[in-house]
């Protein structure tokens, strides 16, 4: 039950994540060019492709599922009305 709505929302965050960080690059990354006083060749900037994005998306249910083990053990060792009171 806690790995289910832990991945769930790990899942979520990439989707969410992910345009947010394209969109900031996007965005980012010429200012700063600009800031230097050089440009930013286009092909500098057009990074994302989609085999990069999926595992990008896949990256927030893996680190979410990876910082749910300790909790799911605790989960695992206590009585059932513990942990149902905890959640």
């Amino acid at each position: 039950m806690v790995l289910t709505s832990v991945a769930g929302i790990g899942l979520v965050a990439g989707v969410i994540g992910v345009p947010i960080g394209i969109v900031i690059h996007v965005l980012v990354l010429p200012a700063m060019g600009d800031a230097a006083g050089t440009t930013i060749p286009a092909e500098d900037l057009a990074v994302y492709h989609l085999p990069v994005l999926i595992p990008l998306l896949l990256g927030g249910l893996v680190m979410a599922t990876a910082g749910a083990l300790l909790p799911v053990g605790w989960a695992a060792r206590t009585r059932t009305a513990t942990a149902l009171r905890t959640e």
